[in-house]
């Protein structure tokens, strides 16, 4: 209960706030938000199959965001920066899902 209403309570201040993303970090992101999409929805699976675990969703979180970060960054420093960029968002985008798939099925029972 307490995260949920963190999240909203972050989603209000940031809507409140409009903060600014630095230059640098621009292109970084939306990969890191799809990345912590797919923790958040992976946590949620995981939850609804009553195995989750509180600290495999934070290391799965810190690790999904820095990794898909470190990947666009050595895509950009390589001049593919696109490329990669597009590779991390269709492979999270396929987990992402596949974990919905499997909170529908297991809420709807189809």
């Amino acid at each position: 209960m307490i995260a949920a209403l963190g999240l909203v309570l972050g989603v209000f201040l940031g809507l409140l706030l409009q903060p600014e993303v630095p230059i640098w970090l621009q292109p970084y992101l939306p990969i890191a938000v799809v990345a912590a999409l797919d923790a958040v929805f992976g946590a949620l699976r995981a939850f609804l199959d009553g195995i989750f675990d509180d600290k495999v969703f934070v290391v799965s979180f810190v690790s999904n965001v820095l990794i898909a970060a470190l990947i666009v960054y050595l895509g950009d420093q390589l001049g593919v920066g696109g490329q990669l960029s597009t590779g991390v968002i269709v492979v999270l985008g396929i987990r992402i899902f596949s974990n919905v798939a499997a909170i529908r099925r297991h809420l709807f029972h189809a």
